[in-house]
């Protein structure tokens, strides 16, 4: 045989065995990927599916002239958070989790909002409902809701109305038990006491509710913060079951939200009993 013949005919080999090489990868490719989970199977995507958000909405908007409401109707005995009725969609967060999760009787379950970073119980209805009042800065705003299953799910919008009233300083309460009652208390440097019995002061501060059920959150709010020193209380109200179960209270003190000058701090204490008062926090403003 010629080398010629030789030559083509080892052509013809290494044709033939890319040819059967590049079958085989193919094969082992739709075998993997037959063994691969669809999207349909459970994880980040079936949990953005099971958490429908009502509002706020992904995308632009211009909340000029929302008539909102920041403080929520209260009524005692008992009270969770919860939007009031006609509230603006510029001012809201609602939604429902679907085929959300049973709990114990006399248990509400609790999922974690994340609010422009800053994590906060959310109480869930048993229909799977979810709804809260909240004052959005003007600028990108975000939203993220995440269940006790493991679903989650986040929006993000711009709020273009440069108009808008942005707060400067926000306490936040928040607590890790059910049927508690823990109570937020702001005073500031001119010696105004906001608290549930007194939830909008004279000075443009105000609490936006007095949850009495669990969980919180409880948020103080001004836009224009006075100088001087601020003196935050936590006080143990009650408990909904025998007045001895321990309770951790997170607060978090944010001033000038949503700018380049933000800054926050987290603070932990544990509360042992009902009745008592801790001073968690004093802090001054520039």
């Amino acid at each position: 045989m010629n080398p010629a013949s030789l030559r083509n005919r080892g052509v013809r080999f290494l044709l033939a065995g890319g040819a059967l090489c590049a079958a085989i990868n193919a094969a082992g490719a739709d075998s993997i990927q037959s063994e691969r989970p669809s999207s349909l199977s459970p994880g980040k995507g079936a949990g953005d599916r099971a958490i429908q958000f009502d509002a706020p909405l992904n995308g632009w908007r211009n909340s000029a002239g929302d008539a909102t409401r920041y403080t929520q109707d209260v009524h005692y005995p008992a009270v969770a958070v919860s939007a009031p009725e006609n509230q603006s969609a510029s001012a809201l967060i609602a939604g429902h989790i679907k085929a959300s999760p049973k709990t114990k009787p006399g248990k509400a379950p609790v999922a974690t909002l994340i609010v422009n970073g800053m994590p906060m119980p959310q109480r869930i209805e048993e229909d799977g409902r979810f709804s809260r009042p909240f004052a959005f800065g003007v600028g990108s705003n975000s939203v993220e809701l995440r269940a006790a299953e493991g679903a989650r799910k986040r929006v993000q919008f711009y709020d273009a109305y440069a108009g808008k009233t942005r707060p400067r300083l926000r306490v936040v309460l928040a607590w890790d038990t059910d049927g508690t009652d823990l109570d937020l208390h702001v005073i500031s440097p001119d010696g105004q006491h906001t608290f549930y019995g007194d939830r909008v002061t004279p000075n443009g501060g105000a609490l936006d509710v007095d949850v009495t059920t669990g969980y919180g959150p409880e948020i103080y709010s001004t836009a224009a913060p006075l100088q001087g020193q601020y003196l935050v209380y936590v006080n143990y109200y009650g408990s909904g079951n025998d007045g001895s179960d321990m309770t951790v209270a997170q607060i978090t003190l944010i001033t000038d939200e949503s700018t380049p000058n933000e800054k926050s701090e987290t603070i932990r204490v544990p509360l042992r009993k009902a009745g008592e008062l801790t001073l968690v926090k004093r802090f001054v403003m520039p």
